[in-house]
């Protein structure tokens, strides 16, 4: 019997809780924009669930975008996916969100640099050749700008905000692309999968690079 997968990204804005019969998506639904993800998703996968005739014991494996991104849509997302793996007795594999990302860039992006907000004039971005990922950091913004060579690429969330101060000689995915799809999340957890990988339920964390803005707030 194929895998079956449940697929959960509330990284970023636009949500999405899908499932997979091995290499396919098979269903989809996106979440509400206005980031109320814990309200929607577990309906959300539930109606996918119905759809398919499966039952959540019947999972082979949760999958979940882990960050960066927004601090409460990926607790959302991370504490859903681990209740449901723990209580199921299914396998939980996270997923680098940036990664996801750059799986969609045009194939003549050979560098290309995933940015996303990490608010107060800086980002979090990370840059991909030829598919293998460097250091996530976070930079202040101008100063990402100014070091960016001439002929790379850029995507992520982050151009929601930036695309129009990109420089006309930097090449910029399309717009649709700037977000994780499940297809990409599903390619880099069936690697995983396949290769013997899997996340403990207990141990794994949404990738931070800082506190969230209430946590910064409550140690000034």
């Amino acid at each position: 019997m194929d895998e079956r997968f449940l697929i959960i990204e509330t990284a970023h804005r636009q949500g999405v809780v899908a499932v997979a019969l091995g290499d396919r998506v098979v269903g989809a639904r996106h979440l509400e924009e206005a980031r109320r993800h814990a309200r929607d998703l577990v309906p959300r996968a539930q109606d996918l669930l119905r759809a398919q005739g499966w039952r959540a014991r019947d999972l082979t494996a949760v999958v979940v975008s882990r960050g960066p991104g927004s601090y409460t849509g990926l607790r959302v997302g991370l504490m859903s996916a681990k209740t449901l793996a723990y209580a199921t007795g299914s396998k939980l594999l996270g997923v680098d969100t940036f990664a996801a990302i750059a799986l969609q860039v045009p194939l003549e992006a050979s560098s290309v640099d995933v940015l996303a907000d990490a608010q107060q004039d800086k980002i979090y971005v990370q840059r991909y050749i030829k598919g293998h990922g460097g250091t996530l950091e976070i930079q202040p913004y101008a100063a990402w700008l100014a070091s960016l060579p001439a002929g790379s690429w850029v995507t992520g969330p982050g151009l929601e905000k930036h695309a129009a101060a990109i420089p006309d000689d930097i090449g910029q995915a399309p717009r649709k692309d700037w977000w994780p799809r499940p297809e990409s999340l599903l390619a880099l957890a069936l690697a995983r999968w396949r290769g013997g990988e899997h996340d403990d339920p207990f141990t794994l964390d949404a990738l931070y690079l800082r506190a969230s803005s209430a946590e910064e707030k409550w140690r000034k």
